[in-house]
């Protein structure tokens, strides 16, 4: 049975750290460092005029306090709850990454995010072999006390989840947590909410766009010990979760394919790049030690470097010419500068908050191409 909604109305440094979610131009990694240095979400909210200004806006939208107040009527009407970063029962490992979702709407058994977790992924035209594979292995995943994680997708999230839904498992979704997507999965996301965990980063009501299903996979790579592909074209959105594992420090496992079937391919060129080969699993526990040992490793937090208070017209200027369309490492900015790393990070949090910086995987930046808001 799901756990109950947490009865406590929210504090007011949670209804201000979800205006500062809900602001403009306010991405997790800018939440974070506007946390860093100024240790308070009011105080942050209240320097976010100002902070715009100096990157070149004249103007950003804060979230209002009635706005952030329907939404937390709303996510409580569903039954659901609020994980903020840093704060109760945030996923430990999620927490490590540094663009880590700043809060999460979960429904069902809360309990489970304490379980050591795998992430499964795979092709939604899956073949009949594979997705009958991929439901047999989340299974004894679940099982041995491992939590599986996927994204609710048609072909071998919706196995794993129907494998792993009387052990365990929770499904991370693009959407709102009211929005059923794909509609042919209801009836799993409904038995998923009642016997095992929804997870979504969207306010409720927010329906799918093309943008939301990489933020939704960096949170399965995230929330996981390690990603097991099933099967996946090597463009896939699959491939994509594998990519921020290994980006995040995590396993890449794959479970190798016929040559002859393109839904092979990518977990092929996986395991030919470095992935472990996983076969049943036994293999994935010995890969991955602490869900054997049925023990969930505890996250260190993402700290991050220091915010400096103040930069200079001159640092201002530094920093954004070095900056162009293409995408670059931060740690490129701060290497061509010479500024120090907590200057060159002031500058890009200020052009963000103003709408001239966009953020890439990889801790890479780039000006963005959208017009920069003006005064009305």
């Amino acid at each position: 049975m799901a756990d109950a909604p947490d009865p406590a109305a929210i504090d007011e440094d949670r209804i201000a750290r979800l205006r500062l979610i809900r602001s403009a131009n306010v991405g997790p990694v800018t939440y974070h460092q506007l946390l860093l240095r100024f240790r308070d979400a009011r105080a942050a909210l209240d320097a976010l005029p100002d902070l715009a200004r100096r990157g070149g806006g004249r103007e950003i939208r804060i979230a209002g306090r009635a706005e952030v107040e329907r939404e937390v009527a709303r996510v409580a009407a569903l039954g659901a709850r609020y994980l903020f970063r840093g704060l109760g029962r945030y996923p430990a490992r999620l927490a490590e990454i540094e663009n880590a979702p700043p809060a999460l709407i979960v429904r069902g058994r809360i309990a489970l995010i304490e379980r050591p977790a795998v992430a499964m992924v795979g092709a939604r035209n899956a073949s009949a072999g594979a997705i009958r594979f991929a439901r047999q292995l989340a299974h004894e995943l679940a099982e041995a006390g491992a939590l599986v994680v996927s994204g609710l997708a048609r072909g071998i999230d919706a196995a794993a989840h129907a494998g792993a839904l009387d052990g365990g498992t929770a499904a991370v979704i693009a959407g709102g947590i009211d929005i059923v997507y794909p509609p042919e999965n209801a009836d799993l996301q409904a038995a998923i909410a009642e016997r095992g965990l929804l997870i979504a980063e969207q306010p409720p009501g927010l329906e799918p766009r093309a943008r939301h299903f990489p933020y939704r996979n960096r949170i399965i790579a995230g929330t996981s010990a390690g990603t097991v592909v099933v099967e996946a074209a090597p463009k896939s959105g699959s491939l994509i979760t594998a990519r921020y594992a290994a980006d995040f420090g995590r396993e890449v496992m794959a479970v190798p394919g016929s040559p002859l079937d393109p839904r092979a391919q990518g977990c092929n060129l996986l395991i030919r790049e470095g992935a472990t080969l996983v076969q049943s699993a036994t293999d994935i526990m010995e890969a991955l030690r602490p869900i054997a040992d049925g023990v969930a490793v505890p996250g260190r937090g993402y700290a991050g470097p220091p915010v400096s208070a103040d930069a200079s017209d001159a640092e201002r200027g530094a920093v954004a010419g070095l900056l162009g369309p293409v995408a670059v490492p931060v740690d490129e900015i701060i290497r061509l500068t010479g500024l120090p790393p907590a200057i060159v990070q002031t500058v890009l949090l200020e052009l963000e908050l103003a709408g001239r910086l966009e953020r890439h995987a990889g801790n890479r930046i780039s000006l963005s191409d959208r017009p920069v808001p003006q005064n009305r």
